[in-house]
């Protein structure tokens, strides 16, 4: 059959029946699990004297709540270490595989799954975090889901699920010097809108996407969701065969070629009917920066500040500049900062954290500014020390810490401090979302983050390279 997008074929194949409510029941092929919204779904199964259906099919890490300076068990936060030992005990009672702080593949979660070749085009993923849309990358329908639902899939192996539409976004021709996917993705919730991909799926595709490694595709995928896209998915190509192969999880020999032929087949048919299409041009794209209170309040950084009446939601413009403190018109270059922090699951793999080194190598960090860098996992920590990447953010002035999601949430020790303002490569802008009710984080790509660093404020990256 025809005209079908890979995400009509990736549901098609995971239907297990429609439900009186007209929902889907759709099988989810992985489950990967953290700290955060587990306990509760556990609880739920003991209350009603449930096992996990499939646990070969959950994996679990820790990763939101882990110190990532000082990890000495009992954790000082008492909080942390209680979800944490709530976690232990549930994967060991349930026989569910687990990666905790002494696993070499312990990390965040959204990073270890592709890392362990977990992650495979033509499942459905499911994680009760926002950002499991990062997993599309590979061609997967990739979802965050909450605690009740944890406790279905848990339980089932299923959720009930309304099929989305389906929006083709295609970014054309090329990246100028000095622009990131970070800054691609960036200014696509800017042209749509945080709200625009309500009931939409999101594939990217173009030739920008085309040329973009695995790990560009997941920055990507990551921040569908803060376009308002339940789903982010790039198709299976060449490159994401290539990244998969020799992969712990992964299908080795003549089972690898046969399932790189069933990868090959779920991409989107040459003539995919979509609910609508949007074309971008890459070269249209600069190193990108929020100025609000959402991702989607962004500007090129030649650009100046915004006029309410000129942005599409003008009372979220003034919340914006009543909470950040800017004035519309202003430059976003040379924004001052106090805090700059490299690292989430959106931006704290191998090639991220090069883009930084290079960045930073044989310069300084700016007097009395806090700089963190976190990789992603525990094996991103060793591949970088291998290349020696460690010891260029330390000569700088960087902390190199261990792996978590660190500075991305106020959920660990890592946090914003009054009105401080933090040029951050996660994923979030929101209010409070550091840690500090005042405090105030510009979105931006890790190499801009580097060059912010060294400067105490915002600069074009473009001129470092």
């Amino acid at each position: 059959m025809a005209e079908r997008t890979l995400y009509d074929k990736i549901w098609q194949s995971h239907t297990v029946g429609i439900l009186s409510t007209g929902q889907t029941q759709l099988f989810i092929g992985l489950h990967l699990i953290h700290e955060i919204t587990t306990a509760p779904a556990f609880d739920m199964l003991r209350e009603n004297g449930m096992d996990v259906a499939f646990p070969e099919r959950t994996f679990a890490t820790v990763d939101h709540i882990v110190p990532t300076d000082i990890r000495q068990r009992p954790f000082l936060d008492s909080e942390a270490e209680e979800l944490t030992k709530a976690l232990e005990k549930n994967v060991q009672q349930f026989g569910v595989e687990f990666f905790g702080l002494d696993s070499p593949n312990q990390g965040i979660v959204h990073v270890i799954g592709p890392q362990l070749g977990l992650t495979q085009p033509g499942m459905t993923l499911a994680c009760g975090d926002s950002h499991t849309s990062t997993h599309g990358a590979f061609g997967t329908l990739a979802f965050g889901i909450g605690s009740s639902q944890v406790r279905d899939v848990l339980a089932t192996q299923t959720l009930a699920m309304d099929k989305l539409k389906v929006r083709q976004i295609k970014v054309n021709g090329s990246l100028g010097t000095g622009v990131y996917a970070k800054d691609v993705i960036l200014s696509i919730i800017r042209r749509l809108g945080v709200s625009g991909g309500k009931g939409f799926a999101y594939e990217y595709g173009g030739s920008v996407i085309d040329r973009m490694n695995m790990e560009e595709r997941m920055t990507v995928c990551n921040m569908s969701i803060e376009g308002g896209a339940l789903v982010g998915y790039v198709n299976p190509d060449a490159t994401t065969f290539e990244f998969l192969r020799g992969r712990p999880y992964v299908p080795k020999g003549e089972a690898f070629e046969r399932a790189a032929n069933y990868w090959k087949s779920i991409a989107s048919d040459a003539d995919a009917k979509y609910d609508d299409v949007v074309n971008m041009e890459g070269k249209d794209i600069e190193p990108t920066v929020t100025w609000g209170i959402n991702p989607g309040q962004a500007v090129g950084i030649s650009e100046k500040l915004p006029r309410p009446d000129e942005y599409g939601d003008p009372d979220g413009a003034k919340k914006a500049y009543e909470h950040m403190g800017w004035q519309p018109g202003s430059p976003i270059l040379g924004t001052p900062i106090n805090v700059a922090f490299i690292g989430s699951c959106t931006n704290s793999r191998m090639t991220d954290l090069r883009a930084a080194a290079k960045i930073a190598k044989g310069r300084k960090v700016k007097a009395g500014i806090r700089a963190l860098v976190v990789p992603g996992s525990a094996e991103v920590k060793k591949l970088a020390e291998q290349e020696g990447l460690h010891n260029i953010f330390k000569e700088a002035g960087f902390e190199w810490r261990e792996a978590g999601c660190s500075m991305c949430l106020a959920m660990n020790p890592d946090k914003l401090n009054g009105r401080e303002i933090c040029a951050s490569s996660s994923n979030r802008n929101f209010i409070g979302r550091q840690g500090s009710p005042g405090g105030r984080t510009l979105l931006m790509s890790p190499a801009m983050v580097a060059a912010a660093a060294m400067n105490g404020k915002v600069v074009d990256v473009r001129e470092y390279q």
